[in-house]
């Protein structure tokens, strides 16, 4: 009973003065409302990223050739050429818990009547679509005929078709590939655009046999290096231990001597999710501190405001305390008046901040995912400074002698 009168005598207070309790809490509403944006958007770019990895691939991991040195200078990932069909071959009658495909990767120039595009293209064997978990939505993966002999086939990614054909169905037409006609047999599953900007869909497949064969170049072809290993492994077995047995395997298969580094690098999608979050929990965390000023600010704006309020009623002060009220009646009842008008900015910030968060998604193409956990965490902290900075005020009220607070003009 007492705690619902405090509550209305704190409506009424802050009623009196309606304008000057607004502007007070502008402070709360801005921290509160950058909080719930901040976080927002930092939960929704975590959610991209998690999404970024299911799209390459669940359970996966690429083997790439290690960097090659010229005269002591490296010529970048990828110039050693040190991974093999037979790398693949080996690794996947050894582990039974994996599955590993080997892809060769080339730039060229597609053209298809009046329309042209650049992209990569990758010679593969017809286990990398279950390796990568790629599906087809129109038209069909490579035969095995096509890929042992080295079919001109191409199946083609979702931006790929479109920049060739717009609106046109590409099955069983023909595309010039560095001035060779393919047949396009299937259209890959669209999978969109990673976190940075990736088109996943900007691809051309075509057989291992056929990339050597006719898109490679001759000393390249005749090789049997590969551009990269795709490796799944079974959902039940740890990816870093699976890494860990590809490691030693490969190291043994090329003969390198403990005091020798790899001639391969593994790139785990899952530790790039792990950087890139923790990359982004640390951006959300610093632009929810500096967004927490704000709340900050609202407090010491609430305990200026409250301090004139104990000066403005210093003689009703006097009259409660002359009929009875004790100091700590009176430090609750300002101290409920303080944390009102801070949950009073909480709540239009909480409205201000979902609309924020909205308006981010859908005008800038932002990523955010709201929840309530952000909410009730910016409506916490909005209460705690409330008090913190309501605390003063009302201590300074509950000890205003009785007397002399009557005697105030």
């Amino acid at each position: 009973m007492r705690s619902t009168l405090n509550i209305r005598e704190a409506w009424r207070a802050i009623g009196a003065n309606a304008l000057r309790s607004v502007l007070t809490t502008l402070g709360i509403v801005f921290g509160v409302a950058s909080v719930i944006v901040m976080i927002a958007i930092g939960a929704g770019t975590q959610q991209r990223i998690r999404q970024d990895i299911e799209k390459l691939g669940p359970n996966t991991f690429t083997i790439n050739p290690a960097s090659n040195f010229v005269s002591g200078v490296s010529m970048g990932a990828g110039t050693r050429l040190s991974l093999t069909d037979e790398d693949a071959v080996a690794l996947a009658r050894e582990f039974t818990h994996i599955r590993a495909t080997p892809f060769v990767r080339v730039r060229a120039q597609m053209v298809q009547g009046g329309g042209n595009w650049s992209s990569w293209v990758l010679g593969v064997t017809g286990d990398f679509f279950n390796v990568k978990d790629w599906n087809i939505a129109n038209g069909r993966p490579f035969g095995f005929d096509e890929v042992d002999a080295g079919a001109k086939v191409a199946i083609l990614g979702n931006t790929v078709a479109g920049k060739l054909f717009s609106d046109a169905d590409p099955i069983g037409l023909d595309i010039r590939v560095n001035h060779l006609s393919f047949r396009v047999i299937g259209v890959l599953e669209a999978k969109g655009e990673t976190v940075d900007g990736s088109d996943l869909d900007d691809i051309v497949l075509v057989p291992l046999k056929t990339a050597r064969n006719y898109l490679l170049g001759r000393r390249a072809g005749r090789s049997q290096s590969v551009s990269a290993i795709a490796v799944k492994v079974e959902p039940n077995i740890a990816l870093e231990a699976a890494k860990d047995e590809i490691r030693q395997a490969l190291r043994y298969r090329h003969r390198l001597a403990a005091r020798q580094g790899d001639s391969f690098r593994i790139t785990d999608l899952a530790e790039f999710r792990r950087l890139q979050e923790a990359s982004s929990s640390a951006l959300t965390i610093l632009l929810a501190a500096v967004a927490s000023i704000s709340l900050l600010t609202g407090g010491i704006g609430i305990m200026n405001i409250m301090l004139v309020s104990v000066v403005e009623r210093t003689r009703e002060i006097g009259v409660r305390a002359a009929i009875g009220a004790s100091p700590k009646d009176i430090l609750t009842q300002f101290l409920v008046e303080a944390v009102t008008l801070s949950m009073l900015g909480a709540v239009i910030g909480i409205l201000l901040g979902v609309a924020g968060a909205t308006v981010a998604g859908t005008a800038f193409n932002v990523h955010t995912a709201l929840s309530f956990e952000p909410i009730l965490l910016a409506s916490g902290f909005a209460a705690l400074v409330g008090i913190l900075f309501g605390f003063y005020p009302a201590l300074k009220a509950s000890r205003l002698p009785p007397i002399e607070a009557l005697r105030y003009e």
